[in-house]
């Protein structure tokens, strides 16, 4: 197979308007295998930027790209010859002896996606505001830092975790391993204190005796009403400052879900985001909502939480999942935010910054939010779809394929949470949740299972176990990556077939 690079400096630029490009123009500075691109407009409202390189390239090369925000299930090698898709941020192309990776820098200043076939490579820097054109007024922007990078005989896993930790050169991470239980997939948003507390109790005689504290997550369902504010408990939940203290009583942290874009108080229609004639979701460029976003989290924190699950964020922000999102994030035309100086991705930006700000010394997981984006932002990131205590196909689907090809971020990003070991019942035969649980344990990413107090304790000895193993670090990489998207062969700690 025959693989050849770009060349950087050689490529072809077009930038789209939302009427003319008239005053629109691009800047760009190349400084070894970095390329920078800048885009300024006075008049003009920029939509997109598109970046054209010739290429020559074997039909039999492999490629494999990222998400937007979490995966689906979906990432995969492909061969050049099949590979119709965009690939949001970054891609990797190899020939199985040797590889190159190109993607640009964490937290850039557009929606970057690629596009490769056997004789062009295209970038396309989405810098729209909403759905619309941006106004620049202007002011130059840094859309993004695309790298370069060439791996002679290298293995294409061992590649990309290098890559990724070129393109992110400053991760914020935990300072302890990530573990413990989360009630999502045995509650399913019906719970209560008494519950939770059982849970807790559950997990630290699970967790007795490890040099690390674990956590007891409360998902959805503690507050007034489902998926949407107020941020205030419900009367099944109670204090929540005595809540987290009885947890903390037990040698646990306490960790909390939000979505703090959405709630069913009445607001202004000036606070939420117009978008397809619908006024639902907070808009984040507006400095009530702001402040909004800042007094809810505040709260939360006020109460003692030593983490926060911020969830659904892209959705409220553009109106779409990951799997709908084709040349950007938003597929909904003709709108904006109400400040519309900035790109959608400097809105992401500041709102992730906000929220950051907010938390102070909680940690962060983010959750439906945008993997580039959040990077330096969040300690911690689910980077698959939900994973399930019903079923074992969402796991496999979701879990085992965000785990096997977004792997390589771990701790060069963020910590990569591939979510939870949903356990409701028998439901899932524990052979398959046990190798699931075994599977996280060896990632060296964070593991949460989802467990009610009561189950087998089987099952209670299988979690101790892993739990345990995450104290220490552990070395894994999926082997039949190349055939199946949902990888079955894996080497842990240099054992091939560990599980």
């Amino acid at each position: 197979m025959m693989l050849h690079l770009p060349v950087l400096s050689a490529f072809r630029a077009e930038i789209v308007c939302e009427t003319d490009a008239g005053d629109a123009r691009v800047r760009t500075e190349q400084s070894g295998d970095a390329l920078r691109v800048y885009l300024t407009a006075d008049q003009s409202r920029p939509t997109f930027v598109r970046l054209n390189w010739e290429v020559e390239n074997d039909a039999d090369v492999l490629v494999l790209g990222d998400a937007w925000e979490r995966s689906y299930g979906d990432l995969e090698f492909r061969r050049l010859a099949d590979n119709d898709r965009r690939m949001p941020w970054y891609f990797i192309a190899t020939d199985k002896t040797d590889c190159f990776c190109f993607g640009v820098k964490t937290r850039p200043h557009s929606f970057v996606s690629f596009r490769c076939t056997t004789n062009e490579l295209s970038a396309l820097l989405d810098c729209r505001n909403g759905g619309g054109g941006v106004s620049l007024g202007g002011r130059e922007v840094l859309l993004a830092e695309f790298i370069l990078k060439e791996y002679k005989n290298t293995d294409d896993f061992d590649a990309l975790c290098d890559f990724c930790g070129q393109l992110c050169p400053d991760p914020i991470l935990p300072d302890a391993p990530v573990f413990g239980n989360n009630n999502w997939y045995y509650a399913y948003g019906k719970s209560s204190r008494e519950e939770i507390l059982a849970d807790a109790r559950m997990t630290a005689e699970l967790a007795a005796g490890l040099p690390a504290p674990a956590f007891e997550v409360i998902d959805d369902g503690w507050q007034l009403n489902s998926c949407a504010g107020p941020w205030l408990p419900n009367e099944k939940f109670g204090d929540m400052k005595t809540l987290a203290d009885d947890i903390h009583a037990m040698g646990l942290r306490a960790g909390i879900w939000a979505r703090p874009l959405s709630t069913k108080e009445k607001l202004p229609d000036d606070m939420l985001i117009l978008r397809g004639g619908k006024r639902q979701y907070l808009d984040p460029t507006v400095k009530a909502s702001q402040d909004m976003i800042r007094a809810d989290i505040g709260r939360i924190r006020s109460w003692g939480f030593d983490l926060l699950k911020h969830d659904f964020s892209t959705y409220d922000l553009f109106g779409a999942w990951g799997p709908d999102m084709t040349d950007g994030p938003t597929i909904t035309p003709d709108w904006h935010f109400a400040d519309q100086t900035r790109t959608n991705a400097e809105i992401v930006l500041d709102l992730y910054e906000l929220i950051k700000q907010a938390c102070g010394d909680m940690l962060i997981i983010g959750c439906n939010t945008v993997s580039h984006l959040s990077a330096g932002l969040v300690q911690i990131a689910r980077t698959g779809n939900d994973t399930s205590g019903r079923e074992w196909g969402p796991t496999k689907k979701n879990g085992v394929n965000t785990l096997a090809f977004r792997l390589p971020q771990n701790k060069k990003f963020y910590l990569v949470d591939a979510d939870c070991v949903g356990i409701l019942g028998d439901n899932i035969p524990w052979e398959k949740n046990r190798w699931w649980l075994n599977l996280l344990a060896a990632s060296d990413s964070a593991l949460f299972v989802s467990a009610p107090a009561d189950i087998a304790d089987e099952k209670k000895k299988d979690i101790a176990a892993a739990f345990a193993a995450v104290q220490t670090p552990h070395g894994l990489r999926p082997l039949d990556r190349y055939e199946n998207k949902t990888p079955e062969h894996w080497e842990a700690d240099g054992k091939r077939d560990a599980f």
